[in-house]
């Protein structure tokens, strides 16, 4: 029995189509290949012993190319496919051993799957697609409606509910699939490559959409994507798929700079660094920290010391409220019995310890002062300076970005 630390485990999953799927295992584990098994026996190997953990609220990505299994992987989830062997624990519960009873208050109420193709109804208007699942569901009309007008201003749609489906664009069409997936209240959302079909500009703003949404939604998602650097942007680890076999598991950062070997190295060979490794990364100690209380001869003294040209201001509460420059000290001589806080400059660049290095690019352009790296609470938990800024994103393949 799993444990219920994780939202999805799968152990030692496998899944071979063919007409006696077992009868080929013993050919497998002499070391025959996917290729090797298909012509000899007609059975095709689509998941070879995948294992992993997926935590809760976290997106896991699973990358691959046509034929890698990532969709078959996805199906044994819920169990649109039945695995070969193996085991799926969802908070615990091993979804293949789950009666048809069971098997459907899983996909009714824990978890929702959005197709590549939106699978929509051409004659409902757009609120009653979205209320479909419901329906079946047994929901009251009222409950329907109040999910169903929820999901849609979540997707941003609201005022869109009496449209046929043909007046919305690709872009919107997803929009109704993702509501009608989230109106059932899922744990969970399996996501089948569902950006795939739209135009590269409708797909670009729906995963900036999504990377918005997911910030609201609070739920696990496991999304599927042949493309790299989709699954380096919305995940927050990546599984890499090759024939069956799960080659690669890791951050972002971990799959770009340290590939596990020569496919995954050429997958990653072209990736714009700047776009997967976070700020954290390079952040340095602030050179210089001090209360708004102190007087400006003082900070100046102190700057000189430590031989910096910057000096961040925070209060009582650790939080981060402006930036003294050597530049303001030359301009403030007269003024050294001011407190350091009434002369600061309010107005920083700021970023977060998980922000992309080329969100930094634009805030570094204008002037030398560092950028202040805040998190949630605002406080001060690094900066990054110019030049290693730029030296990171050189050194790891560049941006063309200029500063």
């Amino acid at each position: 029995m799993a444990d219920k630390e994780h939202k999805i485990r799968c152990q030692n999953l496998w899944k071979i189509f063919g007409p006696s799927p077992h009868s080929v295992l013993d050919l497998i584990k002499n070391g025959a290949s996917k290729q090797e098994v298909m012509e000899k026996t007609g059975h095709v190997i689509a998941i070879r012993d995948a294992s992993f953990e997926v935590q809760e609220n976290e997106v896991f990505v699973v990358m691959g190319l046509s034929g890698s299994g990532k969709s078959t992987l996805v199906r044994c989830m819920n169990r649109l496919m039945e695995p070969t062997s193996g085991s799926i624990f969802i908070e615990g519960a091993n979804v293949a051993e789950m009666s048809n009873h069971d098997l459907k208050e899983l996909r009714r109420h824990k978890l929702s799957m959005v197709f590549q193709h939106f699978g929509l109804l051409p004659h409902r208007s757009v609120i009653d697609n979205i209320t479909f699942g419901l329906e079946v569901r047994g929901d009251s009309k009222k409950e329907r409606q109040e999910r169903a007008q929820n999901a849609l201003e979540m997707v941003g749609l609201g005022g869109w509910e009496s449209s046929r489906i043909q007046e919305l664009s690709g872009g919107m069409q997803q929009r109704v699939g993702l509501a009608r997936a989230l109106a059932v209240g899922p744990e969970i959302l399996l996501m089948d490559e569902p950006f795939s079909a739209l135009d590269p500009l409708i797909r670009r703003q729906m995963q900036d959409e999504f990377i918005n949404l997911r910030a609201k939604m609070k739920k696990t998602v496991v999304f599927i994507t042949h493309d790299l650097l989709e699954a380096l942007t919305l995940g927050d680890r990546v599984a890499i798929m090759r024939d069956g076999i799960i080659v690669q598991l890791g951050t972002p950062e971990e799959i770009v700079t340290s590939p596990a070997d020569d496919y995954v190295r050429e997958f990653v060979k072209d990736v714009p660094r700047g776009k997967v490794i976070p700020v954290n990364n390079i952040m340095e100690e602030p050179p210089l920290v001090t209360d708004g209380e102190q007087l400006v001869s003082a900070a100046i003294k102190e700057m000189e010391r430590k031989d910096t040209d910057f000096a961040f201001v925070v209060n009582s509460d650790g939080c981060c409220e402006g930036v003294f420059t050597r530049q303001q000290a030359m301009d403030t001589r007269e003024e050294r019995s001011k407190k350091i806080g009434e002369v600061a400059s309010r107005e920083f660049p700021t970023t977060s310890p998980n922000a992309p290095l080329e969100q930094c690019l634009s805030l570094v352009a204008e002037d030398d002062t560092p950028v202040a790296v805040l998190d949630e609470e605002q406080h001060l938990v690094g900066v990054v300076t110019r030049p290693v800024l730029l030296r990171a994103v050189q050194s790891s393949g560049g941006d063309n970005g200029e500063a």
